[in-house]
């Protein structure tokens, strides 16, 4: 099995699942009208055949290892399995959650409440369950991407010239929030006791609870949506294959990021709360995605640029600090 001995080995693969967190989402917008709900069951897929991938080979260097793929489901405490499994179904309400609040209220609401409150229920939860890592830096770190996180909102708000809050809207970047927030402290409980599962087979795990939930949650989410008419699975099978390519790339994008940040957290020297911290850092990721390249604040006044500056200031000193946590003695 793989895993870092190395800090600046575990930090490339902390800032690979930033970028890959950060870069999935461009695989849906690439699809075009493809309804996102029908993208969606393409990208769960993608994420299984991620994880049993990734753990045929890389969980599987030495294959007669304890921790190796097979032998540790073998070997795992049946209450580690629950908590990767749980930690998979919690994930894919929130993710749907997450979009759905994008559909109501927009990027200005439900990015910034979603995520930032993920972000500091998910580094706190993190740093209780094991504390590793610098806390001055750390939550100071986290403190300071909060802050990029609000004028991020800032300047969307200001592109689009302010509006009305959806009561619907924020309530349900609330709850994704929450969701996003608790499903990774759950991730190092599986990796935590004497009969636990190694980053590989946790990933595993957690891929069968994001499938499993997606049924029925998915499903609800086809036959009420929360724009547009509903679909259903005869729409998915009408799809191209160019459409679905592109929902299976999403999964794999998000896959190998996960994994990354899995792999890390369960390095000796950094410790889940720094791993998910600087994961979350994917929130920049997208802003550059969407400044750069999907062109989204096209036309905007140097108001508005100038607290995208301010935010992209405040998210690299975050990152910074994050960074520097486990190092930082």
């Amino acid at each position: 099995m793989f895993v870092p001995q190395t800090y600046p080995v575990a930090l490339l693969m902390m800032v690979l699942s930033m970028l890959c967190w950060g870069s999935w989402a461009n695989t849906q917008k690439a699809a075009g009208t493809w309804r996102f709900e029908l993208f969606y069951w393409d990208y769960v897929w993608g994420i299984l055949l991620c994880a049993a991938a990734i753990g045929l080979t890389f969980g599987r260097t030495d294959p007669a290892s304890p921790d190796s793929f097979f032998r540790n489901l073998a070997a795992a405490g049946a209450r580690n399995v629950e908590y990767a499994f749980l930690g998979g179904v919690i994930f894919n309400a929130a993710n749907l959650l997450l979009v759905a609040a994008i559909a109501i209220a927009g990027l200005a609401v439900a990015f910034p409440v979603g995520i930032g409150l993920a972000l500091v229920i998910g580094s706190v939860l993190n740093y209780a369950i094991t504390p590793k890592g610098n806390p001055l830096f750390l939550f100071g770190g986290i403190t300071l991407v909060v802050v990029a996180i609000v004028l991020d909102a800032v300047a969307y708000r200001r592109l689009s010239g302010g509006g009305g809050l959806s009561t619907r809207g924020l309530l349900l970047s609330l709850l994704c929030g929450v969701g996003m927030g608790l499903f990774y402290p759950l991730v190092a409980k599986a990796q935590s006791g004497g009969a636990h599962l190694v980053p590989y087979t946790v990933a595993f795990i957690f891929a069968l609870g994001v499938v499993a939930s997606n049924f029925p949650l998915n499903y609800a989410f086809m036959k009420r949506p929360v724009a547009g008419p509903p679909v259903s699975l005869r729409d998915y099978l009408k799809g191209r294959g160019g459409a679905h390519a592109w929902g299976i790339a999403g999964g794999l994008i998000w896959g190998i990021g996960t994994i990354s940040n899995f792999v890390a957290s369960y390095a000796r020297m950094v410790g889940p709360a720094t791993s998910y911290a600087l994961g979350q850092g994917a929130t920049m990721i997208s802003a550059i995605w969407g400044v750069f390249v999907w062109k989204e604040f096209k036309g905007a006044g140097r108001d508005v640029k100038r607290w995208l500056v301010l935010m992209f200031v405040f998210f690299v000193a975050g990152l910074a600090g994050v960074a520097l946590a486990p190092v930082v003695k």
